[in-house]
């Protein structure tokens, strides 16, 4: 019997602390507020962004969408992080991908004040968590570890398996991962006979953009899959990097696509904004 292991009430629970203490903050005369700065006309970015947008409006922070366009110069878009990463109205920044061509994300994210990177991109925050040190995680590597705490899933002396090596995700979660006492193995598009490993894991981590590669064959049994892709289908759903029809019944637990990481990243980004406008 798999375990749906959902991230639907962790993200409400979530949501319900942050209007709780942006209320307290905005009484205070802090009232948080997060930029997304959007330089791209792709559909499914925007939709994501608009996610965003509606929650934090219901938990009581403003948010502003700023639209640079798809042709925006890396110059335009780094002005920007720029400029608000100064303005101390604004708590958090995300700098939506995909952007246009020639601009380099990593280049880009370091012009973000690492006090409001509120998703990990700026490659300081990244260092900052190889370190062991304080610093905002991507929320999605992030939701990884919530949820993996949320059902009460032990870490300390587990194998985790991650297959993804990206900055958002992969390398991340490897880091949370391994400061819970996790023993840690990395799987990305070189590597041999990705099933063999895969099998061994207690826990394995999905996180490769691919639909639907993670399948019976690389799950072990009683193993709990956290699966991390949001890959759009022809009709408008979406299907994660894991088949989920074949590894139920296989594994111990399974995060549902959707209804289990994603909502509870995007409830992280609010939490982190709150943090950030406590200082």
């Amino acid at each position: 019997m798999t375990a749906t292991l959902s991230g639907t009430e962790l993200a409400a629970g979530i949501r319900a602390e942050v209007a709780a203490a942006a209320a307290d903050l905005t009484a205070a005369g802090t009232p948080p507020r997060l930029a997304v700065v959007v330089a791209t006309a792709d559909e499914s970015s925007a939709w994501y962004v608009r996610s965003i947008a509606r929650a934090a409006q219901k938990t009581g922070i403003a948010c502003s969408v700023v639209d640079l366009g798809e042709t925006a110069t890396s110059e335009r878009i780094g002005a920007e992080l720029a400029a608000l990463s100064a303005d101390p109205a604004v708590h958090g920044i995300i700098l939506q991908t995909p952007l246009p061509p020639g601009a380099v994300f990593a280049d880009l994210a370091a012009s973000i004040d690492p006090a409001k990177d509120i998703d990990g991109a700026n490659p300081l925050s990244l260092g900052r968590l190889a370190a062991g040190l304080p610093a905002h995680p991507p929320a999605t590597a992030e939701a990884v570890l919530v949820l993996l705490d949320h059902h009460g899933i032990p870490l300390a002396g587990a194998h985790a398996v991650v297959v993804g090596r990206s900055t958002v995700v992969g390398k991340p979660a490897a880091h949370l991962l391994l400061q819970r006492d996790a023993t840690v193995t990395v799987c990305h598009s070189r590597t041999k006979d990705l099933a063999a490993l895969t099998r061994t894991a207690d826990v394995l981590v999905a996180a490769v953009g691919r639909p639907e590669l993670i399948t019976a064959e690389h799950v072990g049994e009683d193993s709990v899959v956290i699966d991390v892709g949001t890959n759009p289908t022809p009709d408008g759903g979406l299907v994660g990097d894991v088949d989920a029809g074949s590894v139920t019944g296989r594994a111990a637990g399974l995060t549902p696509v959707p209804g289990g990481v994603g909502p509870v990243t995007t409830a992280l980004l609010l939490q982190h904004t709150v943090a950030s406008a406590r200082g």
